[in-house]
C-alpha cells in the first residue's frame, strides 16, 4: 500500500508487509472474494510506474538490505527508502518528488546512517500495474493485490529483463495479530497457484533486476 501522507515534520512512513508471486503473462487474476474475510474487490487501477534506484559505486545499500529509488506515477511518487526486512516486513520511508534526479539533502541524511559515500544510479524499473483493493465486509482494505508488467534495466551491468508478477501487499484493515496475518498470506498463496502462479524466484524486483 502507499506510505502515510507526510504531516510536515518529516518523512512519510509505513510498514511494507506482503506477498511475491512470479506469473505468465495474461494469466487471470484470481477470484479473491470470499478468501480469508475479503467481501469486494474493488475495480482495477491502471499505474504507470519509473523508478530510478541508486546506491554506492561499492552497493553499501544493497548489502544493509536497503534500496533507494526515485519513482514517478501511482498515489506514491516520490523518493523512498525501504529499510532492512525485520520481523517479515520493510519500513518503507517516503518524500515528495524534487526537481531532478539529485538527492534531495533530507534524504541523504536518512541513507547517512548505511553510507556517506556518493551515490550513483543501479537500475531503472519501469512498471506497468494494476492495482485492486481486496474488502472487508465494512469496506475497509485488508491488503492492495497487483497485477505487475515489468521491464527492468541494470544501468551498471547493461542487462535488460522483462517479467510478470503479482504482489498482496497488507492494508489497514488487515489484522495485528501474526497468526492470523500468517493464515491470510497462506489463503492469498493458496489462491494465487490455483490460478496459475507460482512463488517468486526473487526477493525484490530490484534483485531480480540485477540478476539476484
Amino acid at each position: 500500500m502507499s506510505a502515510a501522507v507526510p504531516d510536515g515534520h518529516g518523512p512519510s512512513r509505513s510498514v511494507e508487509i506482503e506477498r511475491k508471486f512470479d506469473v505468465e503473462a495474461g494469466t487471470p487474476v484470481p477470484d479473491w472474494i470470499g478468501v480469508q474475510g475479503v467481501a469486494a474487490v474493488s475495480a482495477g487501477e491502471e499505474r504507470h510506474l519509473d523508478a530510478l534506484y541508486l546506491d554506492t559505486d561499492d552497493l553499501a545499500l544493497g548489502r544493509a538490505g536497503v534500496a533507494l529509488r526515485r519513482r514517478t506515477g501511482g498515489p506514491d511518487a516520490g523518493w523512498h527508502i525501504k529499510g532492512p526486512l525485520v520481523d517479515g516486513g520493510r519500513t518503507e520511508l517516503g518524500w515528495p518528488l524534487s526537481d531532478g534526479d539529485a538527492v534531495p539533502d533530507e534524504v541523504a541524511a536518512e541513507v547517512a546512517r548505511w553510507s556517506t559515500e556518493g551515490l550513483s544510479p543501479l537500475a531503472r524499473i519501469v512498471n506497468d500495474r494494476t492495482a485492486y483493493a481486496l474488502l472487508d465486509a465494512d469496506g475497509g482494505v485488508i491488503a492492495e493485490f497487483v497485477d505487475d508488467h515489468v521491464r527492468a534495466t541494470d544501468l551498471r551491468g547493461g542487462a535488460t529483463r522483462e517479467w510478470h508478477e503479482w504482489e498482496v501487499e497488507l492494508g489497514p484493515a488487515a489484522s495485528s495479530d501474526p497468526t492470523a496475518r500468517e493464515s491470510f498470506f497462506a489463503a492469498v498463496a493458496d489462491a494465487a497457484h490455483a490460478a496459475g502462479a507460482r512463488p517468486a524466484g526473487s526477493s525484490s524486483k530490484l534483485a531480480r533486476a540485477l540478476g539476484r
